[in-house]
């Protein structure tokens, strides 16, 4: 059935200016949406921010979410991905007595290596699609990591 709910990606983009972020975020959560995923940064030599929302529903509450986005004042488009490159990075933090080749090359197989190398912890960097940040996070997780931040999911339409 086409009406399932199922993993959506919507660009926005925004007048950069204080209070926008709220407005859309307070959009969802009055509306009872989840966000799973958000990512803002400024478009380069532009007053302009572009969000990218990760989010789930319907093809009918995809609509609705896209219809009530356009109605906010700061917000000049809104895109549904349909065809798209989707990438996340990860930063995880290891303890320097694991074993480093091994987590390299693990790493090398999903667009990553070591970054930074300490007295007491290393860390590695990945970036990939999410679903394969999220297979390597589990593949590495018998190497102990201290610590994971992942950033939100950027996208582009082909």
């Amino acid at each position: 059935m086409q009406d399932e709910s199922a993993r959506r990606v919507i660009s926005v983009i925004v007048v950069n200016e204080a209070s926008v972020l709220s407005r859309i975020t307070d959009l969802f959560s009055g509306r009872g949406y989840n966000i799973t995923s958000l990512t803002v940064a400024p478009i380069p030599e532009s007053k302009y921010s572009r969000l990218t929302i990760v989010t789930s529903g319907s093809i009918r509450v995809i609509e609705q979410i896209t219809k009530q986005l356009h109605k906010l004042i700061p917000v000049l488009k809104v895109y549904e991905h349909a065809d798209l490159v989707e990438k996340e990075m990860a930063l995880i933090k290891f303890p320097i007595s694991e074993n480093i080749t091994d987590i390299a090359t693990l790493c090398a197989a999903y667009n990553g290596k070591i970054v930074n190398v300490g007295d007491n912890v290393f860390i590695a960097m990945v970036a990939d699609e999410p679903k394969r940040v999220e297979n390597l996070l589990k593949i590495i997780s018998r190497y102990n990591p201290k610590e994971i931040v992942r950033s939100g999911a950027v996208a582009l339409e082909r």
